[in-house]
């Protein structure tokens, strides 16, 4: 039997399949069946492999043949997967996405009977020996920022990749108010520098190709690169690939990078809050 998962094909024996209980039929339209099915085969005594050297053939559709009812809600489904099967884990999503807490994901006791009746391990199991790898790429409480705020000076006003960043007035009124407006930067555990505060950082990061290259906004990719930034105790962003460090122009309001120079004022870059300890940890590994 061959299904699709949110677009992602896999073969699996059909009576297996259908003593696992199928798919959540409380999920509405689509999201989250992915993580439901994964967990379930893990958890109830199966296994997901890779087969690299397969071919399979995926046909799209034109339209969608059916029409989606009103109020229908992703939270609602990712909520109803992680009540059923991530146990204490669930916690986690909730600290990251408060508003999820009260919603209401439907009727579970026939999954969570079906997940009794299959004598299915505990997430924690999961995390320890199908998924221990993923908190270090993926860690469940965001690790402390080295460095964030709006006081750079730095515009990023579409938030869109391939956009170029540009020097603009400082806006008044910093403080909450101001945390989703195009000054707020944030030098994150990646080491990488997203549009946004701590913990609403956009998927979007200063990346530079080389030596005085501008400076553009490019999708977060985490593999450091391009995208790796030191912030250094005589306030420049150095940046290892290329060797430079960002400097601005105030006359034509460009950022870009340059042969670093401590002593140049248009390489001073300052950060409304800091955290020394982190902002030490992350330099002490560039020597």
């Amino acid at each position: 039997m061959i299904t699709c998962d949110g677009g992602r094909p896999f073969a699996v024996d059909r009576k297996w399949f259908w003593e696992l209980g199928g798919y959540d039929t409380g999920l509405e339209i689509w999201g989250g069946e992915q993580y439901e099915i994964s967990f379930k085969v893990w958890m109830c005594g199966g296994r997901m492999e890779d087969i690299p050297c397969s071919r399979v053939g995926h046909i799209y559709r034109k339209y969608v043949p059916y029409k989606v009812p009103g109020g229908v809600s992703l939270a609602r489904n990712l909520k109803r997967v992680a009540e059923v099967w991530m146990d204490e884990y669930a916690e986690f999503i909730y600290q990251r996405r408060p508003e999820y807490r009260h919603l209401s994901a439907g009727d579970m006791s026939a999954q969570k009977e079906l997940r009794a009746s299959l004598s299915c391990r505990n997430f924690r199991w999961f995390m320890s020996e199908v998924a221990w790898d993923l908190p270090k790429h993926y860690p469940p409480v965001e690790p402390p920022a080295a460095a964030w705020g709006s006081g750079m000076c730095v515009e990023s006003k579409h938030f869109t990749s391939g956009t170029p960043i540009r020097m603009e007035t400082c806006l008044k009124g910093r403080g909450e108010a101001g945390w989703t407006h195009g000054q707020v930067f944030t030098l994150g555990w990646r080491e990488d520098v997203r549009v946004g505060d701590p913990m609403h950082t956009k998927k979007v990061c200063f990346d530079a190709i080389s030596h005085n290259s501008a400076v553009t906004l490019y999708d977060c990719h985490g593999m450091r690169g391009n995208q790796l930034w030191k912030y250094r105790k005589d306030k420049t962003l150095y940046h290892p690939i290329s060797n430079s460090c960002m400097d601005s122009s105030a006359a034509d309001k460009k950022v870009f990078m340059s042969t670093c120079d401590p002593s140049s004022p248009s390489q001073w870059w300052a950060f409304e809050k800091t955290n020394g300890t982190v902002l030490e940890q992350f330099n002490h590994s560039e020597n």
